[in-house]
């Protein structure tokens, strides 16, 4: 028995270090990826004209920082344990919610 557990708590340890592994790597990703564009842009948009801080702050220059961020902010809580917001236990907890209210309103009205 105690081998199954050990297996068990092994299995349950490399798959959070297979997706901390991920997440570093799509982080990774976002920074270097998202420099790289965002130093592009700015660059066309000093050669067409604008100033610098009309360059750093165009909307097309904040735009993929905060789009791609919000998947980042999620990839972050499904790994770091904020799963609550559509984890892996949520569906299991809504349906239990849902049963127990209808529970209650057939209660309510016998």
């Amino acid at each position: 028995m105690e081998e199954f557990t050990e297996a068990y708590r092994y299995e349950k340890a490399k798959d959070k270090v297979d997706n901390l592994r991920a997440f570093y790597i799509h982080f990774i990703g976002y920074i270097v990826f998202n420099t790289a564009i965002t130093t592009i842009k700015i660059i066309d948009d000093l050669d067409e004209g604008k100033t610098l801080n009309e360059a750093l702050f165009d909307f097309g220059s904040v735009a993929i920082w905060l789009i791609w961020g919000i998947g980042i902010a999620f990839h972050a809580f499904s790994v770091y344990g904020f799963d609550y917001f559509l984890g892996k236990n949520w569906e299991s907890r809504k349906l239990q919610e849902c049963m127990e209210e209808e529970e209650f309103f057939l209660n309510q009205n016998e």
